[in-house]
């Protein structure tokens, strides 16, 4: 057996009982944290600004969240993939990615400034200078992104965690410390935000760097590499284009309803998706966690992403089984206007249980260097979605969009599955269906955590 089947055998054994299934508990209740300390601070912005304060300031956030995801080009999981393959690219992707995000970030923060001042009515209502203000932050947010993902490749997950939650918990300290203790407004609110940007850019950036005093002498070399960084663009790229390929497809259909129907059905979709979105959060985790693991231990077989995407599968389906009653609940808590959000959310629910295990299957293929088809199938998915979005929203409205939404799930859920198993040789009941050790395993597990809990 080579040492990488003996790798993929020894992680797909720890994906149940070791430190993965604790990585992914950790990061999924980091997640929640940093989900509520958002609401919160969402709330508190309402309470003391009012709506227009708040749409000014999500405006701002959606520009600068906008500009960060689509300026880094996939780099972030280029530097992953790279990394785990391999710790001695571990010092230039680090100096080549913040480079990166020093001249790329500064350019487009001084293009928001200029726009912001030369054609204002781009960002109306948001003030030019409050803008121009957020716009510093625009590198020290692409640092961030790239930083911690150069922290998930070298398995520091903890670390990764933390940093994450801290410079995420700022928003809803800021809020409290700006507008609840000092009494101000919008303005100190963004500038604090800012602030607290710029100093946690810097901070991962200094803890990435001096991380290269624990590598072994000789084993990375911290200097920019341009021919690595092309390499790394060239990897990014494909997986940029699938990545920007499947926001449009998740988002698109709530701006067609929209249109079509007006904002009043568009607001009850919009909780529909956000819910199904939710429901995405924690295979989201499990892929984000595996996809070094695969990278580090490239196992053509597929063994331990066959054995993720098992557990994927069982657990989703408990969890889309649960959210049926539940979604029942839903117009008591949104009021009699949202009496069809149930229906919607039956309709996207078995995308949503595809579209979780095709984010864990796919792994696999980003860890080989992303095949050429992987963008191609969700560019494919892109305009199987818009078309079925057109043809049925404006007949059915916001379920017609649950319908195409599936459907297009469903698509790139199949067309993952067929590719992964033709490439791995895989069985698509190997794929999918756990088998009855693994659920042994699974449940005692989950027992003996229990009782640890209880001593």
């Amino acid at each position: 057996m080579n040492p990488s089947a003996e790798d993929a055998l020894a992680h797909s054994a720890e994906f149940t009982r070791g430190t993965f299934p604790v990585h992914v508990a950790w990061t999924f209740a980091a997640r929640i944290f940093m989900l509520v300390n958002s609401v919160v601070a969402g709330i508190i912005v309402a309470r003391t600004l009012g709506a227009e304060g708040l749409g000014t300031l999500a405006a701002i956030n959606v520009t600068l969240a906008t500009i960060t995801q689509i300026s880094t080009a996939g780099l972030p999981s280029a530097n992953t993939y790279f990394v785990a393959r391999d710790r001695r690219f571990l010092g230039p992707v680090a100096v080549n990615s913040f480079l990166f995000a020093i001249v790329v970030g500064g350019f487009l923060a001084l293009c928001v400034a200029l726009l912001a001042r030369s054609h204002s009515e781009l960002f109306y209502p948001v003030p030019s200078q409050l803008l121009t203000i957020a716009a510093i932050a625009i590198p020290f947010q692409i640092i961030t992104l790239l930083g911690l993902n150069i922290f998930l490749a070298t398995g520091r997950v903890e670390r990764f965690n933390i940093l994450e939650t801290a410079g995420q918990s700022f928003v809803l300290i800021n809020a409290v410390l700006v507008l609840i203790l000092l009494h101000r407004g919008l303005w100190l609110l963004v500038l604090l935000n800012t602030a607290t940007a710029v100093l946690g850019g810097s901070t991962i950036a200094f803890l990435v760097l001096t991380s290269g005093e624990k590598e072994p002498a000789g084993q990375s070399n911290w200097a920019v590499d341009f021919s690595l960084l092309k390499r790394l663009m060239g990897y990014g790229v494909k997986f940029h284009v699938a990545t920007v390929a499947a926001f449009l497809v998740f988002r698109l259909d709530l701006l067609v309803v929209n249109h079509f129907r007006g904002p009043a059905e568009a607001g009850v979709y919009s909780v529909s998706s956000q819910v199904a979105m939710m429901l995405l959060l924690l295979p989201s985790i499990i892929a984000a966690l595996l996809f070094p693991r695969l990278a580090a231990t490239q196992d053509n077989r597929g063994a331990l992403a066959s054995r993720a995407s098992r557990h994927t599968a069982f657990v989703m389906f408990l969890v889309c089984s649960a959210t049926v009653p539940l979604s029942l609940l839903l117009p008591l808590l949104y009021g009699p206007h949202f009496k069809d959000l149930p229906v919607q959310l039956f309709l996207l629910l078995p995308g949503v249980y595809l579209i979780s295990i095709e984010s864990v299957m796919v792994q696999h293929l980003n860890a080989a260097g992303i095949p050429p088809a992987i963008p191609l199938f969700w560019i494919a998915t892109l305009g199987v979605n818009l078309t079925l979005t057109l043809a049925l929203v404006p007949k059915w409205g916001a379920r017609g969009a649950a319908i195409a939404s599936t459907l297009s799930y469903a698509m790139i859920f199949l067309l993952v599955l067929f590719y992964f198993c033709r490439k791995t040789g895989n069985r698509i009941s190997n794929t999918l269906v756990l088998r009855a050790q693994e659920l042994r395993e699974l449940l005692s597990t989950g027992t003996r955590r229990k009782l640890r809990l209880l001593e």
